[in-house]
């Protein structure tokens, strides 16, 4: 642990992130590379929805202990995991298919979807940035 569990916790899921965003452009270029190839599924990735619902069951208080899980036969009534289980999925669309060929790439909304993951990666660098320049702060006004 470097300063606080917040600190750490906000850095690691800028890290996550990050790896998640360089992870859907790379899916999406392979996409947009792609366009043209006959029968080519396109790729997903996903992330921030499970994380949102880690995060969202890390809030729920429990009304006792044996909610969690059934000791007897081991069985586990709430998906009891923490945002460091979190991994970036990658799955094939095959609900969708544009071209008369089988391929389901729209080279319009891939396009906008490698915008997108620029701009949320420029902005969780901001965010990192930010993050070590209060922890800089914070020191600085302690020694």
């Amino acid at each position: 642990m470097f300063f606080n569990k917040t600190f750490d916790r906000n850095l690691y899921l800028l890290q996550k992130s990050m790896d998640a965003s360089i992870l859907r452009y790379n899916v999406t270029a392979d996409n947009i590379t792609n366009a043209d190839t006959p029968n080519f599924k396109r790729k997903v990735v996903s992330f921030e929805s499970e994380l949102k619902r880690v995060q969202d069951l890390e809030k729920v208080q429990l009304p006792f202990e044996g909610a969690l899980t059934d000791e007897s036969r081991d069985l586990s009534f709430i998906d009891a995991r923490n945002i460091y289980e979190v991994e970036p999925n990658v799955t094939l669309d095959y609900l969708t298919t544009s071209d008369n060929n089988g391929n389901n790439v729209d080279l319009e909304e891939e396009t906008m979807t490698a915008m997108n993951t620029q701009l949320k990666y420029q902005a969780m660098l901001y965010a990192t940035n930010s993050e070590f320049q209060r922890m800089n702060i914070a020191l600085s006004m302690r020694a």
